[in-house]
């Protein structure tokens, strides 16, 4: 007999895009639908340009990485069904992108949530946090940065940015 886990999902949205007055790097700050959750995620400045793109609605007059991406997905005949944050280790996190096809086989993709996100409101699918991805970051006190790998830098100032 096999096992079943359970896995508990928040769903979110982007609740702000700002920047880190402390390092001048750029924050999405994921809150919550149906909650009072909110999980800010530090980013590179390249993909919160492609996030604030697309949550501008203002169209390049050239496609970027993640535009290419969207239209091989749609193309191929692929449907993003949901982003999820699923990990969150040695003070990185980790993402996936679930696909269907046309026959309903189901892919899931590793990614960098903030590409995963960036292409998540292109393909206008919802986006998911795994709760213990919450619990992780709740625990967290003191974090290390690494931007590359998507970190979180302490988290102190940053609640006073929502307004």
């Amino acid at each position: 007999m096999g096992r079943f886990v359970i896995i508990m999902l928040v769903e979110v949205k982007i609740g702000a895009l700002i920047m880190d007055p402390n390092t001048n790097t750029p924050i999405v700050v994921l809150k919550g639908i149906d909650s009072d959750t909110i999980l800010p995620i530090w980013v590179g400045a390249y993909e919160a340009n492609a996030i604030a793109l697309e949550i501008e609605k203002i169209v390049p007059q050239r496609p970027m990485t993640h535009d290419l991406l969207r239209n091989l997905i749609v193309e191929t005949g692929f449907k993003v069904t949901r982003i999820t944050i699923t990990d969150l280790r040695d003070n990185t996190f980790y993402a996936s992108i679930e696909l269907i096809d046309e026959k309903g086989n189901i892919t899931i993709l590793d990614a960098r949530p903030s590409d995963a996100i960036a292409l998540g409101l292109r393909m206008d699918c919802s986006i998911f946090i795994e709760q213990k991805v919450l619990d992780i970051s709740a625990a967290t006190k003191h974090l290390d940065t690494d931007f590359e790998g998507e970190s979180t830098p302490s988290t102190e100032d940053w609640p006073d940015l929502i307004g």
